[in-house]
């Protein structure tokens, strides 16, 4: 491109705020340069109409730029940046342009990492081709195509660990007045119905919207987020308004934007190179899946996860005192095999002698109190999560309340005393250091169908690990494969392993603690530091089920970690960072994951609801057809609606952007199509 108003618009167009430069220079035309930057097409033809020639300023907010000055920069020698998008200049430089990950605040620097290499993040900006300086212009390198920002590559971790050590600023001190991050959709949505309530015009709205947004939103929200608020509240007719908060359809649809705000968006499939432990667990997994009907790969990881939880179960700990114990649910539909992993657990705890230890379904609180005491430690594998979930959202049945109680007791009682019901003619009686795994597998369908606010805010489901399996497999002919001497070994190990003194070792467990490698305790800082932000974040936003997950966040990684130690040498386990940076990625993921559903599934209105419920069914369409859009008939029959209705929930929609709705003409009656955005 050599047009300066063409690349000021395709810039803007990928979503980079943008801003002038006088001609040939780096200094910005406007008053307050980069926070100037916009993304607004007709502010920016009028910046480049007035001034022609004006150079192309990119602000680096969100961003991180290696500005590397110097065609040999010795630098560079032995640092692979490659992902990164490369910009040329005219001193013979480069430019590597990468995203910031979502949890650092990488400001800018003047060769700190190098002579004559400097950063630019937030607070910085570059300019960009076909800016003209010193009389050649800036060029993206060959093969080098600026992309949607959100599609950038994030920088590799070394560059990463050199930047938060060089680069952490603090965060910005707010006045009064400030509008931060969490309230910033909501804040907006509520001024923008005091402006409609009087009368104000759509376009009046979003003006003054932009303007408070700029001012007041720390940091401000993208412009595309704003006019959806405008365009949202603008719906209504002036006299409506009133009644529209009254009757909280305002809010209701409110709702879904305020939903952007919180940190649901959709992490994807669980990666697979998470599902990889080395030793026990994927030696158990690799046997699970070689011998299953139907081999799935994250129900496999499920099962050998918890068998190697209950096998180092009361037996060790780590440093700050966590055990193996864990709660791990995997969903699966019919047919995918959830059975075979169970099978597997089964069979190698039979081999080490340790059937005692093996419980499956819940009938009653009491009678898991009864099997916890005969046998301290016991691995449950039962089928009828969805069931006991589905009770208690529905409050219908007082058993499964009772048996959400005492697994929550149970869960919490590890690393101390666990006291039993006083029964009848009995002393009371109390399990030192219990240990309780749960490997309960449930169909999606039906778990999602459990949730219910109730059920997210009483601590069971922040306790859980949930993985969802993928589709069924072709299938392949079953084996009937022996254990490798490798797993009966491991397993009769950790049988043998007897921590305490005498005949009451089983009753007062002196557990080994597993001790910490060079680096792991720095590394465990940095992630709770990563946890207190993403809680805050949620405490900010009122989101209780988002603070539940997050304060259990660590905690799992450290069970985790502890599980990876014993997995890869059993012999001599230690916590290394590798096991905790595996540890917190899945749970991290896991998490968000978690969320996610928590926003397609669990509604505070009936209109909510029928929003959620029309977003699930597209996104179920899309998993499995692609981008191609979804036929009207087959969303009325499955949303159930009236007509009306349904014109409402589609209309909310979107207006808000989250589906498009096409009338295709056909020569008869038009083809009606939905898609989601």
């Amino acid at each position: 491109m050599t047009d300066f108003l063409d690349a000021a618009l395709y810039y803007a167009d990928l979503g980079y705020p943008i801003f002038p430069c006088i001609p040939k220079t780096k200094k910005p035309i406007t008053e307050n340069g980069l926070h100037d930057a916009s993304t607004d097409f007709d502010q920016i033809e009028a910046w480049w109409n007035k001034y022609p020639q004006a150079n192309i300023a990119i602000n680096t907010a969100g961003l991180v730029v290696i500005d590397v000055d110097g065609e040999n920069n010795p630098w560079l020698e032995n640092k692979d940046l490659s992902g990164a998008v490369i910009a040329l200049t005219p001193r013979g430089g480069r430019h590597f342009l990468y995203r910031q990950p979502d949890d650092k605040q990488w400001g800018c620097s003047t060769s700190k990492l190098a002579p004559k290499v400097d950063v630019r993040g937030y607070g910085g900006y570059i300019i960009a081709a076909p800016s003209i300086f010193e009389g050649k212009h800036y060029r993206w390198a060959p093969h080098c195509e600026l992309c949607d920002p959100n599609d950038l590559s994030l920088p590799p971790e070394w560059l990463c660990d050199l930047l938060d050590n060089l680069l952490k600023i603090k965060a910005p001190v707010q006045n009064a007045n400030t509008i931060p991050d969490g309230q910033r959709n909501s804040t907006l949505a509520s001024l923008g119905g005091n402006m409609r309530r009087v009368g104000m015009s759509q376009p009046e709205i979003e003006a003054a919207l932009k303007q408070v947004n700029t001012d007041r939103c720390n940091p401000p929200l993208a412009e595309k987020e704003v006019q959806r608020i405008a365009t949202s509240v603008s719906r209504y007719e002036p006299d409506q308004i009133s009644v529209a908060v009254a009757e909280h359809h305002f809010e209701q649809d409110q709702d879904i934007i305020i939903d952007e705000e919180k940190d649901t968006a959709d992490p994807g499939p669980l990666p697979e190179h998470l599902l990889h432990v080395p030793g026990f667990i994927d030696e158990v997994m690799q046997h699970t899946l070689r011998t299953a009907p139907y081999p799935e790969r994250t129900l496999a990881f499920c099962g050998a996860l918890t068998l190697q939880a209950i096998l180092a179960g009361r037996k060790v700990k780590e440093p700050g005192g966590s055990r193996s114990n864990l709660y791990i649910l995997g969903l699966a539909n019919s047919g995918t095999g959830k059975e075979h992993p169970r099978k597997v657990n089964q069979r190698i705890m039979a081999t080490a002698g340790l059937s005692h230890q093996l419980g499956d379904n819940f009938a009653s609180g009491e009678g898991i109190e009864d099997r916890m005491f005969a046998s301290r430690s016991v691995l449950f594998q039962t089928d009828e999560i969805d069931d006991m979930l589905q009770s208690i959202s529905k409050s219908r049945d007082g058993r499964a309340e009772r048996i959400m109680a005492i697994l929550l007791k149970f869960y919490s009682a590890s690393g101390s005393l666990y006291h039993m019901r006083v029964k009848a003619g009995q002393d009371a009686q109390v399990i030192d250091d219990p240990c309780l795994v749960l490997f309960g597998t449930a169909i999606p369908k039906h778990y999602y169908e459990s949730l219910c606010e109730k059920m997210l805010t009483n601590g069971f489901f922040a306790r859980m690990l949930v993985m969802e399996s993928g589709r069924r497999s072709d299938g392949q002919e079953v084996r009937d494969e022996p254990l490798s001497e490798n797993i009966i070994e491991t397993a009769r190990h950790w049988a043998q392993v007897t921590p305490g003194f005498g005949n009451l070792h089983n009753e007062n467990p002196q557990l080994q603690e597993v001790p910490f490698a060079s680096g792991s305790e720095a590394l465990l800082r940095d992630i709770r530091a990563q946890e207190v932000k993403a809680y805050n974040e949620a405490q900010d936003r009122n989101d209780a089920i988002a603070m539940a997950l997050w304060a259990r966040a660590v905690e799992k990684t450290r069970r985790l970690a502890l599980l990876w130690a014993c997995s890869e040498n059993y012999e001599q386990p230690i916590i290394t960072p590798r096991s905790i940076e595996w540890g917190w990625s899945l749970v991290e993921h896991l998490t968000r994951r978690m969320l996610f559903q928590v926003t397609l599934h669990v509604a505070n209105s009936d209109f909510e609801a029928r929003c959620k419920k029309l977003l699930g069914i597209l996104h179920s369409w899309h998993s499995t057809k692609g981008n191609t859009p979804m036929p009207a008939w087959q969303v009325a029959r499955r949303m159930k609606l009236s007509n009306r209705e349904l014109d409402d929930v589609r209309n909310a929609l979107v207006q808000q952007q989250r589906i498009s709705y096409i009338e295709k003409p056909t020569g008869g009656t038009p083809q009606r199509l939905y898609l989601l955005t």
